[in-house]
This record gives structure tokens, sequence and C-alpha cells, in this order.
């Protein structure tokens, strides 16, 4: 469908760094706004990208009750371009908003958003392999009034912006402290859900991690600070004798990422083992000390795959891999990769491509 649409005469296109993109620092010319207002979403249009008029009173401001995405377009080598997933996101997002008490936004009126959008702006595609143009859909109750309860009014809203790899070292290794001391959900939280409120949580530790010279953290469950959850910004996979293991879904405290079922699809396709099962940090540490411990990274849209080249937990430094990508990580990568930039087939229908 076609969105009313009212076009920005001022491009940002030369304020932005191309050869110094880094993530989410740059944004594009427009963005897409459908607004809720008695009991019903309206038709959307797409405008200028700039400030939003809100008052001191907006519920979200007090109360966090918002959620996101995170999705990417790429420039087909082909020509064209390529969402990847984008209905996976939409439909994430309507979970994570049915825990929030926001209202469903159709699936299929979300993606053409999304299409619209990143035509308009197409210009904003970069051109160089490793780099994309994020899309980031958001929705928060945009009412005015202080009570806890939910919004009577909400507003959607997708921005883009010019990415290259989250972290600037690309696939260098990172560096992940495991803690304890700190959690970030609990079973029958939000964990499960992109809300903004599961982020602000993980900031004091992260930002402590930090301080240490650590990348990110590693979260253990939050009851017994036994089991292995996630990292702040993906899902974490082990390779334990040549078996993918990555934490199981059921407790509701990690986010079902995108990336992360997509290696598990693709696992039996590349002739990898993978398996879904609750995993112990006593275990991980046991597979390292035993040499069993052969890879360790995560998955997520910003990076895709990220590499873990040392794990440390009460202490104790775990070196994997000799600090290098491994090779399964690099397969991993190289096969979701060239899928989203069309080098290779896409036989899952996973890619909605498009021309401009």
């Amino acid at each position: 469908m076609k969105f009313k649409t009212t076009k920005n005469q001022n491009t940002r296109f030369n304020d932005i760094n191309w050869n110094d993109l880094r993530f989410g620092q740059f944004f594009s010319d427009h963005m897409f706004i459908v607004n809720y207002k008695n009991g019903k979403w309206d038709d959307g249009e797409i405008v200028p990208y700039g400030p939003l008029p809100i008052e001191p009173a907006m519920c979200t401001l007090h109360y966090a009750q918002a959620c996101f995405e995170g999705l990417k377009a790429f420039r087909d080598v082909k020509g064209g371009a390529n969402l990847f997933r984008p209905e996976k996101n939409a439909a994430r997002l309507n979970h994570s908003g049915e825990r929030l008490c926001i209202p469903n936004l159709d699936v299929n009126f979300q993606v053409e958003a999304m299409e619209e959008l990143v035509k308009i702006d197409n210009k904003f595609i970069p051109t160089k392999r490793g780099q994309s143009l994020y899309l980031r859909p958001f929705v928060f109750g945009s009412a005015n009034f202080l009570g806890v309860h939910a919004s009577s009014e909400y507003m959607y809203i997708i921005i883009t912006s010019p990415v290259s790899s989250y972290y600037a070292n690309g696939l260098e290794p990172v560096k992940i402290l495991i803690t304890d001391e700190y959690v970030r959900a609990v079973r029958g939280g939000l964990g499960n859900t992109k809300a903004a409120a599961n982020y602000a949580a993980s900031l004091y530790g992260g930002t402590k991690a930090k301080e240490k010279g650590f990348s990110q953290v590693l979260w253990l469950d939050g009851v017994t600070l036994n089991f292995v959850d996630e990292v702040g910004a993906m899902n974490i996979m082990f390779v334990i004798d040549g078996e993918i293991v990555t934490p199981s879904l059921e407790q509701g405290t990690i986010l079902p990422g995108i990336t992360r079922m997509s290696v598990l699809e693709l696992a039996s396709e590349l002739g990898l083992k993978a398996t879904e099962r609750r995993i112990s940090v006593q275990e991980v540490v046991e597979a390292h000390r035993s040499g069993h411990l052969q890879e360790c990274f995560g998955t997520g849209t910003a990076a895709v795959i990220s590499p873990v080249g040392q794990l440390t937990y009460k202490g104790e430094d775990m070196i994997i891999n000799n600090n290098k990508i491994g090779p399964i990580a690099q397969k991993l990568y190289d096969t979701i990769t060239g899928i989203q930039y069309g080098e290779i087939e896409d036989k899952k229908g996973w890619v909605r491509h498009f021309e401009f």
C-alpha cells in the first residue's frame, strides 16, 4: 500500500560520515508514524525525520510502556534491497506489546511500512559489504497522565540508520563478563520481550563490566544464578564437542532472537548439530577446563554473529579458540550474510526483496 508522504526538503545525506558510520549514530531523511486513538490505529504516514512534540506528563516517560525492534535492509549485489525476515520482527513487536498492554499492529501493515520507508530513503543504504541500513520500529504509550495504568493512546514509529558493525572491531572476538551480582530478568517478567525496561535494567551491570575492560555481560538466571540466559545485546551459543548448545526459551527470560532462530534452522543444512537446553555456568566452566569448549559466539541483528574470545567468571579467565573466530561461527556468519546480501540463494524465503 502507499502511505501519505511528506518529503524532507533538506537531506541529511551529506551530514553523514560515510567513512566512519559506526552503529546508530546517523539517521536517514524520513520516518514512519502511525497513531492509535479512540481504539484504532490510523493509516500512518511518512514524514521528515525530526523531533517529536511531547508533554512532560507523557506516560511512557514515567512508566516505560514502550518496546522496540531492530532489523536491517541490505543492498543486494544484483540490485535493489533485501529485508531479512521482517515479518518475524513485526510479530515479535506484537508479542512484546501484548505483554505491555499495547494494541497489536497488523504484521503485513508493519512490513509494508518498512519497505516503503526504505524505498524512499534507499540512497542511505550503504554500498560496502558489512554495512547496512538499520531499521528501528518502536511503539510507546503517548497519552498524558500520571497514574500507573495502560495508556489509551500510542505511537508506532520507524526510523532508519546507516550502520557498520555493532562492535567497532567487527568480527574480532569480544570479552564477556559472566556476572553473579546483577540480574536482567526473572521468570514471569519481561525477559522474553524487547521492552525498553529490559535494557534499562541491564545498563548498570553492563557499565560496571565495561569499566573492567569487557564488552558486555553474560546474564545468569535471576533465581539461582546458575543457568546461562543471554548477553545484553545478543543471544549466546557454545560449541561443545562440535555441537552447538544454546539456552532454551521455556523459562521466559530470554529474548527469542531472529538470528538465533535462523542459526538453529540453518544448522542441520550445514551439517551441524544444534541443541536448545538449559546450560549451567558450571558446565561451561568445566567444558573449558577439559578442552571441550571449542567456540562461543553471540547471535543478533546488530552483529549477526559475534565471536567471544574470552569469558570471565569469578575471576577465572576462559580463553576460547585462542581468542580467534571459530570455523562454525565463521560458516554461520558467511551463510547468513550471504543470504542477506543476495550472494547466496535464499531457499527458505527469508528475504523480502524489492527494487527502487
